[in-house]
C-alpha cells in the first residue's frame, strides 16, 4: 500500500510538496543595497538605494526628505509576487522592522499588526490572546501589507480574501500624510487602501477581524478528477476547506478537505524533500515515455492511501514549501470554474505540453473590495505551476487565453499579461480606485513600468 508520504518517492505526490511555503528575502539594513530578486528567481532588479524605516516617523522623513522626497519608492515585502510589482531602479522601501502585533480587542475580536509582519509570526501571537485568523493563504512567509495589497486568499465557499478581514488600516501617503482609514473614516481609500498593489502610498499598520482559537483536520486523498468534479457541490457544503490538485497529463487529482475538531493534536508533516526530487525527475526524465509517467501517476494517486493530521488553524492551513517555481492564477466565476478547468487539461493533453507540474483549484467567497479579484462574485481560483528554471511561457501563453474566455481575472501576485485596457471591464470600481490613486500620488511615484501598464491604457 502507499500512503501520502511515500507516493512520490514512488512515482508522484510530489505536488504536495512543491505548493508548499517559501522563504522570503531579508533586504539589508541599509540605504545601499544593490540588487533585489523575487523568491523564484523571475523577477530581479538593482535599486539605487534600499530604505528600511524603524518607524512610521522615520518612514515620513523618508518620503519627504529633501534627498528622497521627489524619487519614486516601490515597497517590497518579502518577495513572494511573480509579477512585477516590484522591481524599480530608484528606492526600495522595506517594512521588514516595522513588525509585530500592537494591539487586540476581545469584545470585537481584532488585532491590529504593523503591516511588515510576516504572516507565519501571527498565528502564535493572536492565540496567545485567545484569537485566530479566520481564514489563511496556503503560504505564510509573506509580510501582511504583500498579502493584502494583491488580494491573497486561500480556500473556502464561505470564507473570503484576507483583505475582506481588515477593518481598518494606517496609510502614509507619498506626501508625508498619515491617514487613519476604516468604513467610517475615509471610507473611500479604505475601500481603494485594502486592495491596494501598493500604489496609494505605504501600509504602516493594519486592523483584522478575527475568531476565537480553533483546531482543524486535514484530509488529504487521491481521486479522479472527473469524480471530483461531479461531487465538488457536496463536497463545498459538508467541508469548512475544499480544494484539489488535478494532476496535469493524468486522469487523477488528490483532494485535500479542512475542518473543524476537537481532537487531539497530533504531528504536523513537514516538506516532502525526496518526494521534490522525484517530481524534478519526473519532469526531466518522464517525458521520453510520457505514455509510462501517465501510467505510474495514475496508479501511485490510485493507491495513496487517505492522511489527515490535527493541528491549531494556524498550523494546518498554510503548508512548507522548498521547491522553487512561477506561477499564473485566475479567478474565474464559480459556475464557470469546472468547464474551465476542462478545458485547460483536455488543451494541455492536445498540445502535447511536457508538463508534470499539478494544478491548484480552490474557491473563494466574493466581497467589495474595490480592487479585489472577487469583488462582487464567487470565485473558482485555478492556478498553474512551472518549475523554475524551466521556461515557463510558452506554456502560460497557451493556457492564459483559456481564462479569458470564462472572464477570469488574474491575480495581482501572479504572472499574467493583461494590460488597463483588458482590466478595466473587469472591475465595476476601476475608475473610482484610479480616482484615489490620482489624489493620494499625483505625480506618480508609487508607480513603476508594470503598475503603468496595469493602470494607464496607452501606457
Amino acid at each position: 500500500m502507499i500512503n501520502r508520504r511515500k507516493f512520490l518517492g514512488n512515482a508522484s505526490l510530489t505536488f504536495l510538496a512543491s505548493l508548499l511555503g517559501l522563504p522570503g528575502i531579508q533586504l539589508p539594513a541599509s540605504a545601499s543595497a544593490r540588487q533585489w530578486k523575487n523568491w523564484s528567481g523571475l523577477l530581479s532588479c538593482h535599486p539605487e538605494a534600499v530604505m528600511v524605516p524603524e518607524s512610521e516617523h522615520e518612514l515620513i522623513r523618508l518620503l519627504t526628505s529633501p534627498e528622497t522626497g521627489t524619487r519614486h519608492i516601490r515597497p517590497v515585502g518579502y518577495g513572494h509576487s511573480f509579477s512585477p510589482l516590484i522591481p524599480t531602479n530608484d528606492i526600495l522601501l522595506s517594512l521588514s522592522r516595522l513588525s509585530g502585533l500592537v494591539s487586540t480587542e476581545s469584545q470585537t475580536s481584532e488585532a491590529t499588526f504593523l503591516a511588515g509582519t510576516r504572516m507565519s509570526d501571527m498565528g502564535m501571537a493572536l492565540q496567545d490572546n485567545g484569537q485566530a485568523f479566520i481564514n489563511m493563504a496556503d503560504i505564510d512567509r509573506q509580510s501582511l501589507a504583500g498579502a493584502i495589497s494583491t488580494s491573497t486568499h486561500g480556500t473556502g465557499a464561505d470564507l473570503g480574501s484576507l483583505s475582506s478581514y481588515v477593518t481598518g488600516l494606517t496609510l502614509v501617503t507619498p506626501d508625508g500624510i498619515r491617514l487613519e482609514c476604516d468604513s467610517k473614516r475615509s471610507p473611500d481609500i479604505f475601500q481603494a487602501a485594502r486592495v491596494s498593489l501598493g500604489a496609494l502610498g505605504v501600509i504602516t499598520r493594519i486592523r483584522l477581524k478575527n475568531r476565537e482559537t480553533y483546531r482543524l483536520k486535514k484530509t488529504t486523498w487521491g481521486e479522479k478528477t472527473h469524480s471530483v468534479l461531479e461531487r465538488a457541490e457536496e463536497l463545498l457544503r459538508t467541508h469548512r476547506h475544499f480544494e484539489m490538485f488535478p494532476m496535469v497529463n493524468s486522469d487523477m487529482a488528490i483532494v485535500q478537505t479542512i475542518d473543524e475538531t476537537s481532537e487531539a493534536l497530533t504531528d504536523i508533516p513537514g516538506p516532502d524533500t525526496e518526494g521534490d526530487e522525484t517530481l524534478r525527475k519526473l519532469q526531466e526524465f518522464g517525458g521520453y515515455l510520457p505514455w509510462l509517467r501517465r501510467w505510474l501517476t495514475n496508479s501511485a494517486i490510485e493507491e495513496m492511501q487517505p492522511m489527515s493530521f490535527v493541528g491549531e488553524s494556524w498550523q494546518v492551513l498554510p503548508s512548507a514549501r522548498n521547491m522553487k517555481f512561477n506561477e499564473m492564477e485566475y479567478q474565474i466565476p464559480l459556475a464557470a470554474g469546472p468547464q474551465c478547468l476542462k478545458e485547460i487539461l483536455a488543451t494541455i493533453e492536445k498540445e502535447s505540453v511536457d508538463i508534470v507540474f499539478p494544478l491548484e483549484y480552490r474557491y473563494v467567497k466574493g466581497d467589495d473590495v474595490w480592487m479585489s479579484m472577487f469583488n462582487g462574485r464567487d470565485s473558482c481560483s485555478i492556478s498553474v505551476h512551472h518549475f523554475a528554471d524551466y521556461d515557463h511561457r510558452p506554456y502560460f501563453d497557451l493556457i492564459e487565453p483559456i481564462f479569458w474566455k470564462y472572464e477570469g481575472r488574474p491575480h495581482w501576485g501572479k504572472i499574467h499579461t493583461l494590460s488597463a485596457k483588458t482590466l478595466q471591464p473587469l472591475y465595476p470600481h476601476w475608475d473610482d480606485f484610479m480616482s484615489i490613486r490620482e489624489r493620494l500620488d499625483p505625480g506618480g511615484r508609487m508607480l513603476n513600468k508594470h503598475l503603468s501598464k496595469l493602470f494607464f491604457t496607452d501606457s
